[in-house]
């Protein structure tokens, strides 16, 4: 993405489909060295826990697995950088149409190869709502990522229709609507997709012979409170990225 990029289309994109996937929003060789320090910090905190939701299994026919880290950010200064990234951050606030971008939780995820976790349908909505639904998500690629990769998929449109009755077994999901209707978003190294917490959105097995690395930044307007008391633990949570906090409510 370069300084001309037209934040306005994108907004319109976003408030009509619900996403947007920006290309090239890092170079390359950011992208790159963004994946090796991921790599890096997973096997330096020797983190063996899988948070495959149990509701996946249904997506595959055999075992998966996933990789995780909560809070990069608190391990490696380039993700705070990276957090604060005016590229990042003025998209962030145009999509929301706000000035004040605030914090949530990040979330480093890693997709083995041959049997990297699906995740089911669902809206982050349930998980941490929020009074006026202005949060978001930005997940950036630090590889390609391919369908077969098992790519973001996302039904567009679906923000619309506004909060969903989930299913909480397992993790919140949506059984009833058909993987197959969300519209795959393959990516490249360096693209990073936005889209609303209200849009339906799930991603699928990596069946490739090569990891998939993303990042995930959830984040809000910093005038948009919480409804419910949840998801409070991340680290950092609360923390300007862009603006200021109007509320004074910092990491609530």
């Amino acid at each position: 993405m370069t300084l001309t990029t037209d934040l306005s289309a994108l907004a319109q994109q976003y408030a009509t489909q619900g996403f947007v996937l920006v290309k090239g929003l890092l170079s390359k060789e950011e992208a790159a060295s963004y994946r090796e320090r991921s790599h890096a910090l997973l096997a330096q905190l020797n983190r063996n826990d899988d948070p495959t939701w149990q509701s996946a299994m249904g997506l595959s026919d055999g075992a998966t697995r996933l990789q995780h880290l909560h809070d990069a950010q608190f391990y490696d200064a380039a993700f705070s950088r990276l957090l604060v990234d005016p590229r990042f951050t003025d998209v962030a606030a145009a999509v929301m149409g706000v000035d004040n971008v605030q914090l949530h939780h990040t979330k480093l995820f890693v997709k083995p190869p041959e049997n990297g976790s699906p995740f089911p349908l669902h809206q982050d909505y349930p998980f941490f709502p929020h009074t006026y639904h202005r949060v978001g998500a930005a997940i950036f690629h630090f590889d390609d990522a391919p369908e077969e990769k098992g790519c973001v998929r996302v039904i567009p449109g679906s923000h619309l229709d506004g909060p969903r009755e989930h299913d909480p077994e397992g993790s919140f999901h949506l059984p009833d609507v058909p993987f197959d209707s969300a519209v795959p978003q393959p990516a490249e190294a360096g693209d990073v997709l936005f889209f609303t917490y209200l849009t339906v959105h799930g991603s699928g097995v990596n069946v490739s012979d090569e990891a998939r690395t993303t990042w995930l930044v959830q984040y809000r307007d910093a005038g948009d409170p919480p409804s419910v008391k949840t998801h409070d633990h991340s680290l950092g949570q609360g923390m300007m990225l862009r603006g200021v906090d109007p509320t004074g409510r910092s990491n609530v």
